[in-house]
């Protein structure tokens, strides 16, 4: 019999999901959102102090929001998570053999032989049932499992890093120039982030770029209509 030669453990896209979306998601809102308030604010014909605070404010307001939502929707996803392992432990003490069997024949409908079937429901009972049912039969997984905190952390710090250029612009850059400043760094930027997480997600980067700086260039000018239409009533 000849040895078994031992390879490195293959890596998965989907294991990046739970942080990749949160961090992009964050990036994008805080870059597009912070960039559509400056431009929106710059373009009432204002100073560069309401500008700044404008920014600052959109920037520390945002990355709390993304935070609260992102803890908050992730929660309830571990509250189900944890209400279905809860229900799965009582199932086990209560109809060990019943719960043996699900597992036997979930192991069948995915091609196992039931005499395969059974040995490794067997095994897999013997060494850690709770997560055997959680794996096979909740479809639950260690890399997929909900995390609040993180996901919250990841939003806030990610809200921040997109909204920080912008906020910068409006700092340094001459007032006569921040609108188009902000606009075009926004959406080489945009297309950056949209290329990279469509990279790591497996899709084709051009797409990924040019749907986020569609929306970006959407909320610009939406928000720059605003700022010249009600700074010149004013």
């Amino acid at each position: 019999m000849s040895a078994r030669i031992p390879h490195p453990p293959e890596r998965h896209r989907s294991g990046r999901s739970a942080w990749l979306r949160a961090a992009v998601l964050g990036a994008n809102d805080g870059l597009i959102s912070t960039s559509s308030l400056i431009v929106g604010v710059a373009a009432a014909n204002v100073a560069r102090e309401p500008v700044l605070i404008a920014g600052l404010a959109g920037l520390v307001a945002g990355a709390l929001s993304m935070a609260a939502g992102e803890y908050v929707s992730v929660s309830s996803q571990a509250d189900t998570e944890a209400a279905d392992l809860a229900r799965e432990r009582a199932e086990l003490a209560a109809s060990p053999e019943f719960e043996r069997n699900e597992l036997a024949a979930i192991y069948v409908s995915r091609g196992l032989t039931p005499a395969l079937a059974d040995d490794a429901a067997d095994q897999l009972t013997a060494h850690d049932a709770l997560g055997a049912h959680a794996r096979d039969e909740l479809g639950m997984s260690d890399f997929s499992r909900a995390r609040p905190l993180q996901a919250a952390l990841a939003s806030a710090a990610a809200f921040a890093v997109g909204a920080l250029p912008p906020v910068l612009l409006g700092w340094l850059a001459p007032m006569r120039w921040l609108e188009p400043a902000v606009g075009v760094s926004t959406l080489a930027i945009l297309a950056i982030l949209g290329a990279v997480a469509a990279r790591l997600g497996g899709a084709p980067r051009l797409r990924g770029a040019l749907r986020v700086m569609l929306w970006g260039t959407v909320a610009m000018v939406a928000t720059a209509l605003v700022g010249r239409l009600f700074g010149a009533a004013v």
